[in-house]
């Protein structure tokens, strides 16, 4: 099994905002003095477009697919949340917490995909568990290790545990759970995604092991990281902050390996932390500050990676 792909799937902005809806657990979420909602959207895009185009420059293959203009879906720019596609043809769908965030959904991507030249054999759909109120938000409720078959996850309102396991047991990982906090006006509250808190890549994995409080959790993580040769590069809860959890490895022109993140996330990165990535792979970084601000997700939420097997058509991916 693969751990990374060199083709990603991106959903092109077009009625992006701060949503209400998901600002109740994300604490990421941050109102700004632009209060202009047109304003707001242009530099989204415009964040989204140099962000493609940068990938697109190192080789990835991104598909990139405009939102609908007609459905009110603040947060479609973030795909990973409710789908995700596996090497043997399978497509995971999965059950999202805000309601709007459901409309993001859509048949017609999966029809795209497929004139792509992507192979679709099997589609596993998790989004009855919303009639239940049981949610299970995708790669970033979950950081795969798909190459060892491990899942982790950091429990919270958006990844649960039941259904992390059925996740498990139908796409044959092993679970690794845990719970990863941060610090809000004081108080310790459960992190809404995992995949803000670590990035596993080929090699390494990047974590914020202080935000695992209990001790016998964070060691539990840390070995099944080692066991699978990753080498663990530590970041703080400051880092954790500005996204520097929110990465993701992709291939590149060459067989070049990237870790792509934000800008925001590279400044936070000391010269030592730098280094050691680099003995790994490249960095891509680019500037994604409102679509951070106002969306509470970074460059890691906006790529959902395609392994889907090629057919035939392959060559129009």
């Amino acid at each position: 099994m693969q751990q990374i792909t060199n083709t990603i799937l991106m959903i092109r902005p077009v009625n992006f905002r701060m949503n209400e809806q998901t600002a109740v657990n994300n604490y990421y979420q941050k109102e700004t003095n632009i209060t202009l909602p047109d304003t707001i959207k242009t530099k989204a895009q415009q964040e989204f477009d140099n962000f493609v185009e940068k990938l697109k420059q190192i080789g990835v293959n991104v598909i990139v697919i405009e939102d609908n203009k007609n459905l009110d879906t603040p947060d479609a720019v973030f795909p990973n949340n409710w789908i995700s596609f596996h090497e043997n043809g399978d497509i995971g769908l999965y059950p999202m917490y805000a309601e709007n965030r459901r409309l993001e959904r859509r048949e017609d991507i999966l029809d795209t995909l497929e004139t792509k030249g992507c192979t679709i054999n099997n589609i596993i759909d998790y989004t009855s568990a919303e009639d239940e109120g049981v949610f299970l938000e995708g790669t970033g409720a979950m950081v795969l290790d798909r190459e060892h078959r491990k899942a982790y996850c950091a429990l919270s309102p958006r990844a649960s545990e039941e259904l992390f396991i059925e996740f498990c047991e139908d796409f044959e990982y092993f679970p690794v759970l845990f719970t990863a906090n941060q610090t809000v006006n004081g108080i310790r509250k459960a992190i809404y995604h995992t995949n803000v808190m670590m990035c596993v890549a080929e090699t390494f994995a990047i974590i914020c092991l202080d935000s695992i409080d209990d001790k016998k959790e964070r060691k539990n993580v840390s070995t099944h990281l080692k066991e699978n040769g990753k080498e663990i590069i530590t970041i703080s809860e400051a880092q954790l902050n500005v996204f520097s959890g929110n990465m993701l490895q992709v291939k590149a022109t060459n067989d070049q390996r990237y870790l792509v993140m934000s800008h925001a996330a590279y400044t936070s990165l000391s010269k030592t932390q730098i280094q050691t990535i680099e003995q790994h792979c490249n960095i891509l970084y680019s500037d994604l500050n409102t679509i951070e601000t106002h969306g509470g997700g970074s460059a890691r939420c906006m790529m959902a990676e395609v392994f889907l097997p090629k057919n035939s058509l392959s060559n129009k991916v």
